[in-house]
Order: C-alpha cells, then structure tokens, then sequence
C-alpha cells in the first residue's frame, strides 16, 4: 500500500517537473528596455542584461533603445561591453516614434544584429561638451575624428553606404528613418515588434569576437529583465527637474537648521537632498556658475529676515534664483532632454519668496507685539494694595506679591484698594490708585 502512495506521488512530480524540462531546453530570448538618457545608471542595468544573458545561456539578447542620447563615456563603456559579450546583442530601436539619437546611434551600430520599428528615426551624433555646447575648433575636430573611426570600426562589415551614413551623422548630425537606414544597409531589420523581430533573425547569421553565430529562434521564448528600483532611483536623480528641486530643498533645509540650530531633522534632510542633487548635476551637463546666482538668492532671503526692507531683498533673490537655475540648467546648448523646467524654475522661485516673505512678516509683527513676559510686561496691569502706609507698601498683581512705592501725584493708597502698575524700577514696582 504505502509503494503504490509512493509511485503515485513521483507520478504526480514527474508529470509538473518534466515540462520544466522540456522548456529549459527551449532556447531563450531575454528583452530588455533602455528608456532614457545613456548615463551611468543606464550602463549598470545595460551591463547585468549581458551578464544576466551570459548566466542564463540565452540565444539573444534584445535591446530595445529609446534615447536622445547622452554622455560619450557612458557610450564607449557599453560599446566595449556589447564587444566582449558571449552572448549575441541585437540593438533594437522601438517602439514605433522612438530614437536612436547621439550617443544611440554608435550604440545601435554596435550591435552584433540591428533593427528599427516603423517610424523611428536614428542619428545625429555630433559630439557637444560637458556643459552642453558645441566643441570648438581643433578639440572638436579631434573628437569627431574619433567617434568617426569608432563608427568605422563598428558598420565597415555593412559596406560603404552605411559608413558613409555613420559619418555624416557625426560631421552634420544628420538623422534617417528606418527605411532610409535599411537601404543603407545601417540596420539589419524594420520589424513590428519583439516577435516580428524574433521571426525575422531565425537563421541570420552574425560575426561575434571570435566565431560566427547563426540563431535559432523559431520556438523561443521570451524573458524581460526589467530595470530596478535602486537603478531607477539613479535614473530619477538625473532628471533635471527632480535635482532642481532637490537643490533648492536642500539649500532650504540647511538655511533653516542654520538660522535656528538646535535641532536635527532640517539639517537632515538638507544634507541627503544636496547630496542626492549633486549627484544629478554630476550627471548632468550643467553650467556651474548657476550656483553663485543661487547663493546670492538665499543670502538676500536671510539678509531680508535679519534686517526687514519690507521685502525688497525678498524680490531680489527671487529674481537672483530664477537666473541661477536657468544659467544652472538651461545654458545655450545644452540638450533638451537635459533642460529644466521654466514654470517649475518660476513657480519654485515664487514659492521660496513668499515663504521667505511670510517669515518676514511674522518677524515684523513680532517686533512691534506687547512685551508679554518679565517685569516690563507688568506696566499698566492692575492689582489690589496688600497692605500699604504712607507711601509704600505691597501689592498684589497677577496672584504675585511686589514691593511697592506710590507714584508722585497720585491719590494715598490704602489696604484693599485697586491699584494700576505705572513702572518697575528692578524689583519693586511704582503704583497709582485705580
């Protein structure tokens, strides 16, 4: 009885474990997505796809790119990598609308297989400097001169028409569709989708580094390695818009622990917001005279609360903030996927005035308010005589017991009367009938 459990029992897991096997057997396609600028945090997930495709034994591994470009460096690192990959990387271009542009392009022309989606474009691959702007003269002709024998190197096996092609989308940034890059043999395939794509290489031979590969991808099935949260935490901190504003809550936060030490949770917060934002702007092509703008902004904003002008500091630093960001951010040249935002610059810039201004305000009123504590504020208070003779005496005022003298002029005082506080002279205080 119990043998016969037992042979039902590895029945049963054979039959759940076998097509386990027989799918693993199957070859496989991983996908991944680069969506966005080529920066560092894109080439750590670039290069886990290849090292994740390599573990896995797969047949392909798929790129789908989408990206205005970004930093040279960044590039050539993944260049390099798709180089020494075991694994064959097809750079695909999609979906349809999307680009391949600057630094995408020589991305694309790395690959050891190539394609576009309908209506994508690929090009425009003039080489701009850290700070967004077009290189000038000899050290821009050096550049280009390198980029264009890095592009040589990579789509000379595609014949002179594509070499040609790259080179112009170096020298005059020029760009072509699809099509236009299909008939210049740039690009292997126009396909629909991944699957279209998939159909279209079964039996496409390409050149690796050291041996030919021919794919078989009839029956394969397809994985997507997705990008992870802390890579997309990095992606996040280089969008232009979010290290603004990380920028100027930082410098904010920090102001504030300054202005009134003692606390923790302001400085805090104000040293992992610059932190972070200096991380972005490191990234970033950012022009970094911006920051003296900035500085100038918040010196007026505090300068404004320290010696009241009734605000007039507080609209010169607004104004000195929007320039610093615009300079920071938008010089001429710089990329537009790297610009921030004109109404986030604006309406932040307003924000930090009025809350500046409103701290202005409450210094203001607080300067001209009643003395509300110690001796002084016992001026005009009125209080009841204790026990009084002649001209002195005790009173009571506020359930406190005071020494007492009759101010000059007033009505004799006697025990039980109401009684007004005219003065305090140090602990004794000068009292008038009520």
């Amino acid at each position: 009885m119990k043998l016969s459990r037992i042979a039902l029992l590895l029945l049963i897991a054979f039959t759940f474990i076998q097509p386990a096997f027989a799918q693993s057997n199957e070859p496989l396609a991983i996908v991944m997505t680069v969506d966005g600028p080529i920066v560092p945090p894109m080439l750590e997930y670039f290069k886990r796809g290849i090292a994740t495709a390599e573990q896995r034994n797969a047949e392909v591994l798929i790129i789908q790119l989408n990206t205005p470009g970004g930093s040279v460096s960044v590039m050539s690192e993944m260049i390099t990598a798709i180089g020494n990959s075991k694994v064959p990387v097809v750079i695909y271009v999609s979906p349809k609308d999307a680009q391949a542009a600057s630094a995408g392009a020589l991305i694309t022309m790395a690959g050891h297989a190539s394609a576009m989606a309908p209506r994508t474009v690929i090009g425009a691959a003039s080489p701009i400097d850290s700070s967004g702007a077009n290189i000038e003269s000899t050290l821009e002709k050096k550049i280009k001169e390198d980029l264009k024998a890095k592009a040589r190197t990579l789509v000379e096996r595609r014949g002179e028409q594509a070499v040609q092609l790259a080179e112009a989308m170096i020298d005059d940034a020029k760009a072509v569709t699809a099509k236009e890059a299909l008939d210049a043999k740039f690009i292997d395939f126009i396909s629909d989708d991944t699957e279209d794509l998939l159909q279209a290489l079964d039996g496409f031979t390409v050149q690796m580094e050291n041996s030919r590969h021919t794919f078989n991808t009839e029956n394969i099935r397809t994985q997507n390695l997705n990008i992870s949260f802390i890579e997309q935490l990095l992606l996040l901190l280089t969008d232009p818009n979010i290290a603004f504003l990380l920028l100027a809550i930082g410098v904010q936060a920090v102001l504030i622990e300054i202005s009134s030490p003692g606390g923790w949770v302001a400085g805090f917060i104000g040293s992992v917001c610059l932190t972070l934002a200096v991380y972005g702007m490191g990234v970033l092509s950012v022009n970094w005279f911006g920051i003296l703008f900035l500085i100038i902004a918040f010196v007026l904003f505090i300068l404004d609360i320290k010696a009241p002008t009734h605000g007039a500091l507080t609209t010169a630093g607004v104004a000195s903030f929007i320039v610093g960001a615009l300079v920071l951010f938008n010089s001429p040249g710089t990329p537009q996927f790297q610009r921030v935002s004109v109404p986030l610059v604006i309406g932040m810039s307003l924000f930090l005035g009025l809350l500046f201004f409103g701290v202005l305000l409450l210094a203001l009123r607080a300067q001209h308010r009643p003395v509300q504590t110690g001796a002084e504020s016992l001026v005009g208070k009125t209080g009841t005589a204790r026990s009084f003779s002649d001209e002195a005496g005790q009173v009571q005022v506020d359930s406190e017991l005071w020494s007492a003298e009759l101010s000059t002029g007033s009505e004799s005082i006697r025990k039980g009367d109401k009684i007004e506080v005219v003065e305090v002279r140090g602990l004794k205080l000068i009292v008038k009938k009520k």
